[in-house]
């Protein structure tokens, strides 16, 4: 057995005898639109998944990771998937906090929050959307200033995922008070256990909230929390989000194929897999997804000197045209059925529900087209 066999059999092992187990009731639970479900059981998941080392797989092992290769991490993403593994109650912390801290944080930032994410006990929270400033990160309103006892955050977020349970929020706020768009920007990282910060979950069509808008009145947190240089905060911005469309991806992908899987059975079941109409858009979707994959693997095993610099800015494009694609098929192989809702919305519901929103959030549509034609085609700004 080669040894990536023998890893993929470990995690395997690994997940079946947890899974099936102590754990079995959050098996398939907290996905995409389902952030709601089971949040201590997943809580719980998360410290037992800190337990087993496999937080921060692919973090260098200075940072307290195992600093596995993209094989062994690809491995991982796929069989947790496979497995049913519930949605991460901190993947925020372990996918962008974490390796943003380690990348650009001081040693004594290294030691005071990683290994609060590798174990699983602490929760972190993105604060970079606003009002006004979503996709355009860099009009952001929310002011730093700093002061004797540290600094202080005023100004608003919004769509911050799991916020109402977060320790830690990592916040993009203007501390030159002079300065435009990308400059004057930090990153700081801001306690939110604290009376400056309110937390008001927002309350989807599904009855249901997984973010929240977060308001900061005086909130303040210690001079040492900021990541990088005060006023080069766009710059650590950045590298978190490249960090965003790292090889969890994959694992996303896998979690798409179990969608279309139901799609197909709820097709069969309902006699319209043989129509030659949906046949060709179930096997167009099967088509987009292996293209899905061979493209995240490409990206990956780019190094940086083959990198266009947009590779990320791609994918987000074609994964969230694909899965918005697939959740209109799903409603079609449905019938009637797709617009009854039987005390709580069915799985391909969720699925064209959540889908909606993957053309806006994590940089919408018309950003990443503008993106990929002035960086990639050097085609002219917008003067707009």
């Amino acid at each position: 057995m080669s040894d990536l066999a023998a890893f993929r059999e470990e995690v395997r092992t690994w997940l079946a005898e947890r899974l099936e187990g102590e754990y079995a009731g959050v098996v398939g639970t907290g996905g995409p639109g389902r952030e709601h479900e089971h949040v201590e059981e997943r809580q719980a998941w998360e410290q037992e998944l800190g337990r087993g080392g496999w937080i921060g797989l692919g973090w260098p092992r200075d940072a307290g990771g195992r600093g596995a290769p993209l094989d062994e991490q690809v491995v991982f993403y796929e069989e947790y998937a496979r497995a049913g593994g519930p949605g991460r109650i901190n993947h925020l912390g372990e996918q962008l906090a974490g390796p943003t801290i380690a990348a650009f944080g001081t040693q004594q930032q290294k030691d005071r929050f990683l290994p609060g994410i590798l174990n699983g006990t602490q929760i972190w929270c993105q604060g970079y959307s606003e009002p006004g400033a979503g996709s355009d990160l860099a009009a952001v309103r929310t002011t730093a200033t700093l002061r004797e006892d540290g600094w202080h955050v005023d100004g608003q977020k919004v769509w911050t995922s799991l916020a109402q349970y977060a320790d830690w929020c990592f916040v993009i706020a203007r501390t030159d008070p002079g300065s435009r768009r990308h400059r004057g920007l930090s990153y700081l990282l801001v306690p939110m256990d604290q009376p400056g910060v309110d937390v008001r979950p927002i309350v989807q069509i599904t009855g249901t909230s997984e973010f929240n808008e977060v308001f900061f009145d005086d909130a303040v947190t210690d001079a040492d929390n900021v990541v990088g240089e005060p006023g080069a905060g766009w710059r650590v911005a950045m590298g978190t989000l490249a960090f965003e469309r790292g090889v969890s991806t994959l694992g996303q992908q896998v979690g798409f194929a179990r969608d279309l899987d139901d799609v197909i059975e709820v097709a069969r079941a309902n006699g319209l897999a043989e129509d030659a109409a949906v046949h060709d858009r179930i096997v167009e979707a099967w088509a987009g997804l292996q293209t899905l994959r061979h493209t995240a693997l490409r990206t990956l095993d780019n190094d940086a000197s083959s990198s266009t610099g947009v590779e990320a800015n791609v994918s987000k494009l074609l994964w969230s045209n694909w899965h918005q694609r697939l959740g209109e098929l799903a409603m079609s192989v449905s019938g009637p059925q797709a617009t009854v809702v039987e005390g709580s919305f069915s799985p391909l519901q969720t699925v064209f529900l959540a889908s909606r929103a993957g053309t806006i959030y994590g940089g919408s549509n018309e950003v990443q087209r503008n993106i990929i034609a002035e960086r990639l085609w050097g085609l002219p700004k917008d003067r707009a």
